[in-house]
């Protein structure tokens, strides 16, 4: 069963910095991966695994100049990025052959910089909960946050979202 809980984030100036630094580059790694897919199936060629992805849009992205701002955020988040657009080419076929229920799936589309929404998210190697009320995000550093209720577990992923009024939520 998964269960989500949402809980309120207060980051400071320069963690908001960074989350927007953060959240732009998870960003510019899914609208790469998902160009670079949509290419490769209009030139006629295979498949690109997410392996594939990564060490495209990730590594050797990072090394060039006009993306070494890649390496300021953590990797964790990029890769994660590229494992949702498998997530969701994955819905989207499952959709088409039927064994997705419900309403059909589109294919994945590009972010924008000006949707509502932001998100990036964390797995248990990228976060931490020291107990002192803080969240602790790799890069980013301890963020102030208003616990509602007790977690039952211990999470295995952390989402931290801005909504379109700039609140974070994780």
């Amino acid at each position: 069963m998964r269960l989500r809980y949402n809980y309120r984030l207060y980051p400071d100036a320069s963690q908001r910095q960074a989350l927007a630094r953060l959240f732009g580059c998870v960003r510019v790694v899914w609208n790469d991966a998902l160009a670079m897919r949509k290419a490769a199936r209009k030139a006629g060629q295979p498949w690109i695994g997410g392996g594939d992805l990564q060490k495209i849009c990730i590594t050797a992205a990072k090394r060039t100049p006009e993306r070494e701002w890649l390496g300021e955020v953590s990797p964790v988040t990029l890769q994660q990025s590229l494992r949702d657009l498998d997530q969701a080419y994955r819905n989207f076929f499952d959709s088409v052959s039927g064994k997705r229920k419900g309403p059909r799936v589109g294919l994945p589309v590009f972010k924008s910089r000006r949707d509502r929404r932001q998100s990036a998210r964390f797995t248990r190697t990228a976060f931490r909960l020291p107990g002192d009320g803080t969240l602790y995000l790799a890069k980013i550093g301890r963020i102030e946050v208003r616990w509602s209720r007790e977690l039952p577990a211990a999470p295995s992923s952390v989402t931290v979202i801005q909504d379109a009024a700039g609140r974070h939520f994780a």
